[in-house]
């Protein structure tokens, strides 16, 4: 099956409500590699690489969020897939 990986900007209510963790947890249960951090602007970025059908699902999921989100929109796009990833994981936030 081939590998993708998306880049996502999440809006709406989502730092602050376990977004971040939340998103890692439905990633690795996808076995996906990738990041997820939060942007200054409030927006949470995303970056899930690994096979398309998980991808999606776990994009899918963006749109929902955890409990406590809001999620107003999700705008992503496809990318190099990028193999330096082996894990799923936080970054620090990305300052604009």
């Amino acid at each position: 099956m081939a590998k993708i990986c998306i880049s996502a900007f999440v809006s709406g209510h989502v730092q602050g409500v376990w977004f971040r963790q939340s998103t890692v947890d439905q990633a690795l249960s996808q076995g996906l590699t990738g990041w997820a951090r939060n942007v200054s602007d409030g927006r949470v970025q995303v970056m899930l690489c690994g096979e398309s059908n998980a991808v999606r699902q776990v994009e899918a999921w963006l749109q929902l969020g955890p409990a406590l989100a809001n999620v107003v929109d999700v705008v992503s796009e496809a990318v190099e897939p990028d193999e330096s990833f082996d894990d799923f994981v936080i970054r620090p936030d990305l300052m604009l």
